[in-house]
This record gives C-alpha cells, sequence and structure tokens, in this order.
C-alpha cells in the first residue's frame, strides 16, 4: 500500500477533536407540487423541514426511518448535490460555500449510493472510474492510476483481475466495492452511505460492512450510514438519528436509544425489527394508519395522528428537540416538562 493512502485525519483537523465534524442547523429542503390550474395556490413538499444535528469525529452516525422520511434527500443536501432552502452547514467549523469553498468541501466529504450499477459509467473500466476524480482535480495520469490499484486492493479485489474490466461484468457485491474505493480515492474525512448493502444478498452484504468497519479504522474515517435495516445500524452506528416526515424525532446514543426509545415512532420502528425468539415476536402492528401526506402534514406533532400516546396538546404544539439523558434528545412532549401532556414529568433541558 502507497503512503497516500495511511494519511492521518489530525493533519487536516482544525478545531480538535471536540469540535463536530458536520454541523447542521435549521436544514430545510422543499420540492413545489405541479398543479394542471396555473392560477391555483402554489403547493410544495417539505422533504427536510428545519432539522439540526452533528455528526462527531471518527463516529458513525445512523439515519433511519420509513421511506419518504427524508433520509436520503437529506444526504443530498449534505452532498450539495442539490441546493437547500433554507439553513446551515460547517465542516469543521467553517460554512460552506463561504470560508470553505463547494470544491474543497466535496474532496473531504464523499458518498456512497444506493444503486451500484446505476452509481458507475458504463463506459469506463473500473480503474478509470476509480481514478476519474482525482484526474479531474489535477492528479498525474500515472499517479491516479497507481492509486485507483491500491484501492482496489484496499477493498479485496486484485488489480490484476478487476482493474480492466467493465461495471457489466462485476456482481453486485463487487461493483459496490468498486464504488467504495472511488469514494475513497479523494482521501474523504467523512463517507455518506445510503442504503450501501440494501440491494446486496445478506452474506454479501455483511462483508462488505465489515469492509466499512476495517476501513473506518484504518483511515480514521467518519460515517453517515443511511438505512432501514436497523439491525445493521444497531452493529454499525455509536449514534442514531430518526426521522419522520421531514424532522428529527430521536437522537443518541445507539445503545441507548435501542434500549430505551423515547419516542413512540422510535418504539414501533424498534418492535418492527425480526426476532429468531418466536416468544419474544411482535403480535399486533406497531403502527396503524398511513403516514400523511407530506403535502398537507398534521398540525403539531407530525406524528400524533398514529401515536398510542397522543393527547390533545399533541395536535397543536410542535415539539422540539429535548435533552434527556446526556446526549439522548427527543421530540415528544410526554417527555418535556410542562408541555401540557399528562405523562410529562421530570427535569430536561431544552436542546
Amino acid at each position: 500500500m502507497t503512503e497516500t493512502l495511511s494519511f492521518l485525519i489530525d493533519e487536516r483537523d482544525r478545531g480538535g477533536p471536540a469540535q463536530p465534524l458536520l454541523s447542521v442547523k435549521g436544514l430545510v429542503k422543499r420540492f413545489p407540487v405541479k398543479s394542471i390550474n396555473p392560477f391555483a395556490k402554489k403547493r410544495h413538499v417539505s422533504a427536510v423541514d428545519g432539522i439540526d444535528f452533528e455528526v462527531l469525529k471518527g463516529e458513525t452516525l445512523g439515519v433511519v426511518g420509513e421511506s419518504g422520511c427524508g433520509k436520503s434527500t437529506t444526504a443530498r443536501l449534505l452532498m450539495k448535490l442539490m441546493p437547500q432552502d433554507e439553513g446551515e452547514l460547517l465542516f469543521d467549523g467553517e460554512e460552506i460555500g463561504v470560508a470553505l469553498s463547494v470544491k474543497e468541501y466535496r474532496r473531504n466529504v464523499q458518498m456512497v449510493f444506493q444503486d451500484s450499477y446505476a452509481s458507475l459509467n458504463p463506459r469506463l473500466t473500473i480503474e478509470q472510474a476509480i481514478s476519474f476524480g482525482p484526474r479531474m482535480h489535477g492528479e498525474a495520469d500515472g499517479k491516479a492510476l497507481s492509486d485507483a490499484h491500491d484501492l482496489l486492493e484496499r477493498v479485496g479485489l486484485d488489480p490484476g483481475r478487476f482493474a480492466g474490466r467493465y461495471p457489466h461484468e462485476l456482481s453486485g457485491g463487487q461493483r459496490q466495492r468498486i464504488n467504495i474505493a472511488r469514494a475513497l480515492a479523494f482521501k474523504p474525512r467523512l463517507v455518506i452511505l445510503d442504503e450501501a448493502v440494501s440491494a446486496l444478498d445478506k452474506s454479501v452484504g455483511a462483508q462488505v460492512l465489515n469492509l466499512l468497519l476495517d476501513l473506518k479504522r484504518d483511515l480514521g474515517l467518519t460515517y453517515i450510514f443511511i438505512s432501514h435495516d436497523l439491525n445493521v445500524v444497531q452493529f454499525m452506528a455509536q449514534r442514531v438519528m430518526v426521522m419522520y416526515l421531514g424532522k428529527v424525532v430521536e437522537i443518541g446514543d445507539c445503545r441507548e436509544v435501542f434500549a430505551h426509545p423515547k419516542h413512540p415512532y422510535s418504539s414501533a420502528l424498534l418492535s418492527s425489527m425480526p426476532r429468531v425468539d418466536p416468544r419474544n415476536r411482535t403480535q399486533r402492528p406497531p403502527l396503524s394508519g398511513d403516514p400523511p401526506n407530506p403535502i398537507d402534514p398534521p398540525s403539531g406533532c407530525r406524528f400524533h395522528p398514529r401515536c398510542f400516546k397522543a393527547e390533545g396538546v399533541c395536535s397543536t404544539t410542535s415539539p422540539e428537540l429535548f435533552a434527556l439523558d446526556g446526549d439522548h434528545r427527543a421530540a415528544c412532549l410526554a417527555n418535556i416538562p410542562g408541555s401540557g401532556h399528562s405523562a410529562a414529568s421530570g427535569n430536561g433541558v431544552a436542546a
């Protein structure tokens, strides 16, 4: 392995280990809804609606939630693949697009997508696909190809066998390893993994997960790991963030959230996890009803139409994330003293 790949995160650490690598404040993304009536009132879908969170250096932050909750849109906003309507992104203390250029930011943040085949150019060989980005940023062709071969070895593929092949000649697991290698070509500090193993066979997916853990350890990476598979998130993540209808409803230490969820939606998600023990299987659906229309979301708490804890105050008051134990926060009125919910008690600090 060449020295070019054995880099240290500390050399680029501007704020020290206590400063979050990525800070997200008030992130909003709305998509307009088309109408055949030109005089109709303009409507929009708030795919991401004012979320705040931080990604700590060296951690894996898991992001979970139902389809349509805003996970993938959040990932694309973080990668600057689409502009946010509102909000602020700070990378290692520097605002993206102001103190830190988008080009430099993208050298530090890369993404691995769910569809391993659609992510690769079918006209490029594997070595060309991995070296394409660095070459476009001015790296010499010879060095870019040499690094591509080193990265193939790093992800467990023999350069002699795979460097000259095309994407259609590889299996899904091999293509995803190529996408991981391509993401590492810029020597990033943060890698966003959007359902990176959901399309793979379970045994192949397990191999890719172990590869990701090895790369994180060896290269000092930070991950944002988006998945609908809670078992995989529990295996990969140190902290977990739960999203519902464009909002963050709970965030905290993964073991704490999985053992003691504080939001009813988190509890429902965990109840849906498959269990091997027949004595501990879920006997009734954890959720009732369909998700609300994102064009016209419910007033107050967006989860209250499906929540078994819902009371009158839940339909009129929108809860904010509230600090519970340590860094565990949840947006549920039942946990906020003085909220008006009958279950609210104890002491806490507004997040």
